[in-house]
């Protein structure tokens, strides 16, 4: 009965689109849980962090995640991006589509098109579903059948929603990476962006990488090199194209004086 129980789990659940192209895994949590768990680590985030007291500069950043979550993969979660009040260089993803940029990362970019990029790399991870297979892996089927069933939720969730804070901060891991910085590139060329705006990050993240450890260490320790970065991402571009699109460097000018 138990194995006829999970072959249905299975069954039901089975494979979702996790990237371009209609790319599929086999994800057992469900959208509606991986959001109620998104949920969690969101109220965990913000309860930790202090989000950036500009209404200006949020909408802004949330009008430009909103038009890359429109050319997605992905369109089962309702995408929310929101500026965290700190000067570490950094942005990441939580389950479900709660996305997070560090104001100190927005003071380094030039222009919208960098800002758009590494958005829609966070964006990549939800799509990829990147936390939600790191989970998977680490607590097997028993504990997803709980969550698939919906027994013990309450204690469940808050159990995976603590551990996917960990994941998050630990970082996703090299392949990941490379899968959500395809993704973005992507993503932003789709949304209207010149793909080689990440580059242009890239590039910054390298330059900064010779100095001694400061705001931009997290990101270091949990992100490949900026120089393997920038060689797959241009490969990526080679691919796609679209190095003719804008960059919109006096919209984000105007929006930079906020920071």
């Amino acid at each position: 009965m138990k194995k006829f129980i999970i072959a249905l789990i299975f069954l039901i659940i089975g494979c979702a689109t996790t990237g371009p192209g209609g790319k599929k895994s086999l994800i057992l949590i469900p959208t509606s849980q991986e959001v109620q768990i998104g949920k969690e680590v969101a109220r965990d985030v913000e309860s930790s962090e202090k989000l950036l007291n500009n209404q200006t500069v949020q909408n802004y950043v949330n009008k430009v995640g909103q038009k890359i979550a429109k050319v997605c993969d992905r369109k089962d979660v309702k995408y929310k991006f929101k500026v965290l009040d700190n000067k570490e260089i950094n942005a990441f993803a939580c389950p479900g589509g709660f996305i997070y940029i560090y104001s100190g990362l927005l003071k380094i970019f030039d222009n919208e098109a960098q800002l758009a990029a590494v958005l829609a790399h966070e964006v990549g991870h939800v799509v990829a579903r990147h936390s939600i297979k790191r989970l998977q892996a680490i607590y097997g089927y028993t504990i997803i059948m709980e969550v698939a069933l919906g027994s013990r939720m309450g204690k469940t969730a808050r159990q995976v929603a603590d551990a996917a804070t960990g994941l998050i901060l630990q970082g996703y891991g090299r392949e990941n990476e490379y899968e959500a910085d395809n993704y973005g590139i992507l993503y932003a060329k789709k949304a209207g962006y010149n793909p080689k705006a990440m580059i242009q990050v890239f590039e910054k993240f390298k330059k900064m990488e010779g100095k001694p450890p400061s705001a931009f260490e997290k990101l270091l320790a949990s992100h490949p090199p900026a120089k393997d970065r920038i060689g797959n991402g241009n490969k990526q571009i080679k691919k796609i194209g679209g190095t003719n699109l804008p960059y919109y460097e006096n919209e984000y000018a105007a929006i930079k004086a906020q920071l």
